[in-house]
């Protein structure tokens, strides 16, 4: 068993962000190999991430605002507060804030951290 009080959570600057910034609050890192990360992820006005993969599954849960979100097949759409998206190991996306608002999810992750790849784009 594991409590990490609010007090104790640590916080840092997500470089792989265009449009704005993003900070991420980790809740838990994995306790065992492969095991649950949990982070809050907050994002200012239209800042998105660059495409990344995970090797394990990833799952957002937006606590505030409103996420837009795409992947390289061309699927994707916007998610609101309350809404969830899971994305399967080694899928190529990304994920942010709309423009206009600032965004706040829950990113559940296993198996370990993103591989970071290019900025996103948008035509």
């Amino acid at each position: 068993m594991k409590h990490v009080p609010k007090e104790e959570r640590q916080s840092s600057a997500n470089v792989y962000v265009t449009g704005g910034s993003s900070e991420l609050e980790r809740l838990i890192a994995a306790q065992t190999e492969g095991g649950v990360s949990v982070a809050l992820v907050h994002f200012t006005d239209g800042a998105v991430t660059h495409w990344h993969t995970h090797p394990g599954e990833q799952v957002l849960l937006v606590t505030a605002g409103e996420c837009r979100f795409g992947n390289e097949a061309g699927e994707g759409g916007v998610a609101k507060t309350g809404d969830v998206i899971h994305f399967p190991p080694g899928e190529k996306h990304w994920h942010g804030a709309v423009e206009g608002a600032n965004m706040t999810h829950m990113s559940i992750t296993t198996v370990g951290g993103p591989n970071w790849m290019e900025p996103l784009t948008e035509s």
